[in-house]
């Protein structure tokens, strides 16, 4: 009897512990596999855990949490693919450091900006902008906790030529460890300063250009003021000069208002049918006696193809003119002056080139601006307001076209129209 009762408790205990075995020890192998899957951003072939009721309630709550982990790896992702490419197609260069001055981000355009490569995070800066002005702002932003800004010279930059940057630093403050770090903005003003220095140039040129007549027109005018009994042949003088002083502010003046016309938004052209060959001998007959006065030789050459061109025939007149104005002004006496026409491509191609004096390197890029003179000494001597190539420039833009300089010094200039033939 006594073995009996032993065998049942047995056999019960067994059937226990196989109950416990399989809902609660069994599945645990199975849970531990689905973390580390998890774990490793692995998605589980299935989150059914074998087992009591409890087993499977953690198998569910491990694939609640495996979809939630999707999806904020999701959300992250796509913040940071918004993130990456607005500071991509940032204009101005974005830098953050933090408070020992690391590199802890930065932008292309700031990368461009200094010729910097990939793995500068982490970095110090002055190890990857040797720049001791913007180190010292940084620092000083740092230290005291308040916005600073300046400007920096680049005079080896990417673009080529001195790059001028405006730079704002911003402190990051958290409300217990102060300052962390600092964002730093860098704004190219390099376009801004040459505007304000032709602006400020303009102001100049023209303010000399009419000082001077001016104090010569004034000047005569209290000499016959003071000595009424002047002579006739002394009058006749000075009525000379002033009369051709005056003719000079006349014709500074009618340029810039040709200028300040071309310039504004509500010039219109007046487009028709232009005879190449009649507009080209009409130039050559107005500027007859000035070729023969220096002797020089006037070569055309016009393409039997190239009859009409489309575009503002008085416009483009003046810009021949003005062209023509210059070729023959500092050609050498008995030098020679050729007007040619193309057709190159989808354009028509109109130059105007002597043998003369010609156009140092460094100044041909600026010849085109208002009141520019290469030669300064020259260029007063043989007269001229300084706005016939600006005028030029402009009237080509108009017609959706451009302006070309070519020289060299003693060998001459050709300066090129282009047109588009489709006006």
């Amino acid at each position: 009897m006594g073995w009996l009762i032993l065998c049942i408790i047995c056999i019960i205990s067994a059937a226990i512990a196989l109950v416990v075995w399989q809902r609660w020890i069994a599945p645990w192998p199975q849970i531990d596999q689905l973390v580390r899957q998890i774990v490793h951003g692995e998605e589980p072939r299935t989150f059914l855990v074998n087992g009591g009721i409890q087993a499977q309630r953690v198998g569910l709550a491990l694939e609640n949490i495996f979809r939630r982990q999707q999806q904020l790896a999701e959300q992250i992702a796509g913040r940071e693919s918004g993130t990456q490419t607005i500071l991509d197609v940032m204009q101005d260069g974005l830098l953050v450091v933090d408070s020992r001055r690391r590199v802890a981000l930065s932008n292309p355009a700031f990368e461009k900006m200094f010729e910097l490569r990939d793995g500068s995070v982490g970095a110090p800066l002055l190890e990857v902008v040797r720049h001791a002005t913007l180190d010292r702002l940084i620092a000083d932003t740092l230290r005291s906790g308040q916005p600073m800004r300046t400007e920096l010279s680049l005079t080896n930059s990417p673009a080529g030529g001195e790059r001028h940057l405006e730079v704002s630093a911003v402190p990051i403050k958290a409300a217990a460890d102060g300052t962390t770090g600092a964002v730093v903005l860098f704004h190219d003003i390099t376009e801004l300063k040459r505007l304000d220095q032709v602006r400020s140039d303009f102001v100049a040129n023209v303010s000399h250009e009419l000082r001077t007549p001016l104090s010569i027109l004034r000047g005569y005018i209290e000499t016959l003021l003071d000595n009424p009994e002047t002579s006739r042949e002394e009058l006749s003088r000075v009525l000379s000069v002033m009369e051709r002083h005056s003719k000079r502010l006349g014709l500074l003046v009618d340029d810039l208002l040709s200028l300040t016309q071309l310039e504004s938004a509500n010039t219109e052209l007046e487009l028709n049918q232009v005879r190449v060959k009649e507009l080209f001998n009409n130039l050559i007959h107005d500027w007859k006696e000035k070729f023969a006065a220096k002797n020089l030789k006037l070569v055309v050459d016009l393409p039997p193809d190239l009859q009409t061109i489309r575009a503002d025939e008085t416009r483009v007149q003046e810009v021949l003119y003005n062209l023509l104005e210059n070729a023959v002004k500092y050609s050498r006496e008995g030098g020679e002056i050729r007007l040619q026409a193309a057709r190159r491509g989808s354009e028509i191609v109109l130059n105007v080139s002597d043998d003369g004096i010609g156009i140092s390197r460094d100044q041909l890029p600026r010849i085109f601006e208002r009141f520019y003179r290469a030669d300064k000494a020259r260029s007063r001597e043989h007269g001229g307001t300084g706005l016939g190539l600006a005028i030029a420039k402009h009237i080509a833009q108009l017609h959706g076209g451009r302006i070309e300089a070519e020289s060299e010094l003693g060998r001459g200039t050709t300066i090129r129209v282009f047109l588009p033939s489709d006006l």
